[in-house]
């Protein structure tokens, strides 16, 4: 069916319906197509690909929910929750696991000894915002790498359930805004104290600190300089082979 943007804008919730029930839409302006107004699937419906992470749905999504979509048969894929949303990640490329690779050495050689210990992905992170408990806000997250100070909430069954101390994200196209802004805001508000965003596009890494789950302060370091935690006094980290050619 094809509509002017002067028929849609005059009748929106009728062509709307329409699109829901199952008909596409195509919206033209001076006789040119420029828009495609179409229903989305169940499996859409479900859960927000990383290739869409700027699309939004009133629908919140359970644990229980999210558990029955990463159940064993789906252990293959990865996924996060996000403020009632599910996001299934993508493969990372070469750039984004060199970045995870140099940071992790450098961060593992140098809590060797010490009693906190750095984790790498994939490995879940429980974290539930201001609410009192996971079940009122339930979140699920898989940092590129994190440092926990609390080995005590590792539980039985070797699950975490504590709050990490240090998180490390390495930014993909895919992830850029859903690392930059809902995961930031995620780690504040859940009581992380160090937040780091690698950006290998810009070889730059800014440094979030947050005291009282509001930010503290943060610093952007580009390749070639060193980046000194905020939290781990003496934690310094070389960025030049951090990012690539």
């Amino acid at each position: 069916m094809k509509i002017s943007t002067t028929t849609l804008q005059n009748a929106f919730g009728k062509y709307l319906k329409l699109a829901s029930d199952g008909s596409t839409i195509y919206i033209e302006k001076n006789q040119k197509p420029i828009a495609v107004l179409k229903g989305i699937g169940e499996e859409e419906r479900f859960y927000l690909r990383e290739e869409a992470a700027d699309y939004e749905t009133v629908r919140r999504y359970s644990y229980e929910e999210f558990l029955d979509l990463t159940g064993e048969e789906e252990s293959e894929k990865q996924y996060e929750l996000i403020d009632g949303q599910i996001y299934m990640m993508s493969s990372p490329l070469f750039p984004h696991q060199v970045a995870v690779n140099e940071i992790f050495v450098q961060i593992y050689n140098w809590f060797k000894g010490k009693p906190c210990r750095p984790l790498t992905a994939p490995f879940d992170v429980k974290l539930y915002n201001e609410a009192k408990s996971f079940k009122d806000d339930p979140n699920v997250v898989q940092p590129d790498i994190l440092v926990i100070c609390d080995p005590e909430m590792i539980n039985e069954k070797g699950s975490y359930d504590g709050i990490p101390t240090l998180v490390v994200e390495v930014l993909s196209k895919s992830t850029k805004s859903k690392d930059m802004m809902i995961k930031s805001n995620l780690y504040m508000r859940s009581g992380v104290s160090e937040y780091w965003i690698v950006d290998t596009e810009n070889q730059q890494i800014i440094v979030y600190s947050f005291e009282n789950r509001k930010l503290a302060q943060n610093k952007a370091y580009t390749r070639f300089q060193q980046v000194t935690s905020v939290v781990f006094e003496g934690l310094v980290i070389d960025t030049e082979d951090v990012f690539i050619d």
